[in-house]
């Protein structure tokens, strides 16, 4: 049988012939990193050709308009069902439900004091720090309040559409900046105030109940019509030692008043506020007090009169 030359020749390299190998072309550093930006002999920039850039471009771009066309689509339809002027959820519908949060001020920034609030009538320094933080929270109320839809209301008077009502410092008696606060004396003042529901109406108690304090029974029998339709607020020392200690509580003014009711999120609206002045407490110990408002959910204290708060002078 013939044996072809090429088949022998194969056979010649499967028994050991030899293999020339492609020697690669030996380069500086610097001249693989000039290549590497751009090769003449390939006319590559960055190891592509200017064809496959423009198709990778071409691709990336259409790639992107059409993920930024369909976000668009998906926010415009999240906005469509918003308004600017109202939350969609309201009321029972909402986490938030219906009965809003006490807060009070001067609070400290620091978060281990809690709601501690102590001072040394002696001590400059100690004083201002509430005034400050005081100043701070009540500067809203301190800027003129003329002009847009400002107006003076009362009960008589309330305020109509997307008109709000003046809410000034000048309403909180004892409590107002002129006077430090009462924190230069034995009767500082905290500023209470309740948290916005948007469309929240509250029911008023126009009468007074069974197990409200004297003080307030007292209060709510003095007023006539209208001015019943508050949002009545007490506070009172925790235990018989705080009580003791404590000698009384003015109110400037006694309740949230109606016509601040039902919040519609007007331009330029300010929350009512309530200055409590604790009256001439004893110097040195530590006292433990609460206020809160009475809520139409709950009639019995101590569950309608909520908010604790600590007062170190």
């Amino acid at each position: 049988m013939a044996i072809s030359k090429q088949q022998q020749q194969n056979d010649e390299k499967d028994n050991g012939g030899e293999f020339q190998f492609y020697t690669p072309e030996q380069l500086t550093r610097w001249e693989k990193f000039r290549r590497a930006i751009y090769d003449p002999q390939n006319n590559q920039i960055l190891g592509r050709t200017p064809k496959s850039w423009g198709q990778l471009f071409l691709f990336y771009s259409i790639f992107y308009m059409v993920l930024a066309a369909l976000f668009a689509i998906c926010m415009q339809g999240l906005f469509a069902t918003l308004d600017d002027n109202q939350p969609t959820w309201t009321m029972e519908n909402s986490l938030i439900g219906v009965n809003p949060g006490l807060g009070f001020r001067p609070i400290s920034p620091r978060t281990e004091e809690g709601s501690l609030i102590w001072y040394n009538i002696t001590n400059q320094t100690t004083i201002n720090k509430w005034v400050k933080l005081a100043d701070e929270f009540l500067k809203p109320y301190k800027e003129p309040q003329t002009g847009e839809n400002f107006v003076n209301c009362n009960f008589d008077k309330p305020p109509g559409p997307n008109q709000v009502c003046i809410t000034s410092v000048n309403q909180l008696g004892n409590c107002h900046p002129s006077k430090k606060y009462g924190f230069n004396s034995s009767s500082p003042c905290v500023f209470l105030k309740l948290n916005r529901i948007y469309g929240w109406k509250p029911d008023f108690y126009t009468t007074p109940l069974e197990d409200m304090p004297d003080g307030l029974k007292q209060h709510i029998k003095t007023r006539q019509g209208e001015e019943k339709k508050q949002i009545w607020v007490t506070c009172n020392g925790i235990n018989d030692f705080d009580k003791e200690n404590i000698r009384g509580f003015n109110y400037h003014p006694r309740g949230f008043a109606s016509y601040y009711y039902p919040y519609k999120n007007p331009k330029n609206y300010l929350s009512p506020i309530i200055g409590v002045e604790i009256v001439n407490i004893t110097l040195m110990p530590s006292y433990n007090w609460n206020s809160g408002y009475q809520r139409d959910t709950f009639v019995h204290p101590p569950k309608d009169w909520v908010v604790s708060r600590n007062i170190d002078a």
